[in-house]
């Protein structure tokens, strides 16, 4: 889908043609609409192409007429599991393009015309901005999965099954995934901090080291989160191995119970002629009786024991 958008005196329009100054929207795109901003901007059709590969890299690349910025963003799959995608930010001489594979919370709020002080020909400002929403999306991502895991290990505490287990490590495999493209994109940061190719007015500096503190939070939270729901994952299969560990000794100490009367019985249900007791009217109440007694402190042994 190809998309165009221009700041015109402060009203911000939606275009059918690309015009100096605006920006290039494209999110999922076909082959055609790629071939067309690449021949009417002068991006490389192959760069365009970088970003719909999931597994490409975040990088800066700078080429003789435009700058291409590739960062990793969050998003959510068709089975509810955080991941990261790659965007990528081209800005040429006159305008800037953006490429995604799906459409995405950072862009749409630019899209909706909500985010203050945002002008399509303040070409490096706007890059920053894209960078600084990516960087608050993270973070509150991240917040959702912690509030997620929450409620997973509530479900633990009562029901302590594997499907809760499955779900915090999928949870820990987001975080790694989360983890990565942080760092990824922290390196992106610091290239464009020092590289002179873009031009950097000293509010646009400001706000890219915000973006800066910002990825480097989500960095360390990410870090945080993704060890606690380690030892949290760890712990709870420690109690459920331990507690099914309590349900085999209770069933072993049972089984050991029972076996006392179902000896006694087999020995005296045995087909001989003068076995004891078996001429005794009485008989079959006194080995019953004897099976009992000695069944009882059999458990009384095992409850001092605290095999009960």
């Amino acid at each position: 889908m190809l998309q165009l958008y221009k700041t015109v005196e402060d009203e911000f329009q939606i275009l059918d043609e690309i015009s100096e100054g605006c920006w290039v929207a494209l999110t999922k795109p076909t082959h055609e609409e790629l071939y067309r901003v690449a021949e009417e901007t002068g991006i490389d059709v192959d760069d365009l192409r970088a970003p719909l590969d999931d597994e490409e890299r975040s990088r800066i690349e700078q080429e003789a007429d435009y700058v291409v910025v590739l960062v990793d963003i969050p998003s959510v799959d068709e089975k509810e599991r955080y991941v990261t995608i790659p965007l990528g930010i081209y800005m040429t001489k006159k305008l800037i393009v953006t490429v995604c594979l799906e459409e995405t919370p950072v862009l749409k709020a630019f899209m909706n015309n909500r985010v203050k002080e945002f002008f399509t020909f303040k070409r490096t400002r706007f890059v920053f901005q894209i960078l600084y929403r990516n960087a608050t999306s993270y973070l509150r991502y991240l917040r959702i999965m912690d509030r997620r895991s929450e409620q997973i290990e509530e479900k633990l505490i009562v029901s302590q099954k594997n499907k809760e287990l499955m779900e915090l490590l999928q949870l820990e495999k987001s975080l790694v995934y989360f983890t990565t493209s942080l760092r990824s994109n922290e390196i992106v940061l610091e290239k464009l901090l020092r590289t002179e190719k873009v031009k950097k007015y000293p509010e646009d500096e400001d706000l890219l080291e915000d973006v800066i503190v910002e990825n480097k939070q989500a960095i360390e939270m990410a870090n945080i989160y993704s060890g606690i729901l380690s030892e949290t994952r760890d712990a709870f299969a420690s109690v459920i191995s331990n507690n099914l560990n309590v349900v085999m000794k209770f069933l072993s100490t049972v089984t050991i119970v029972l076996s006392i009367p179902t000896m006694i019985a087999s020995f005296f249900g045995m087909n001989f002629i003068n076995i004891p007791l078996g001429q005794n009217p009485q008989g079959f109440y006194i080995v019953s009786a004897s099976a009992v007694v000695l069944t009882v402190v059999i458990v009384s042994i095992f409850k001092k024991k605290n095999l009960f």
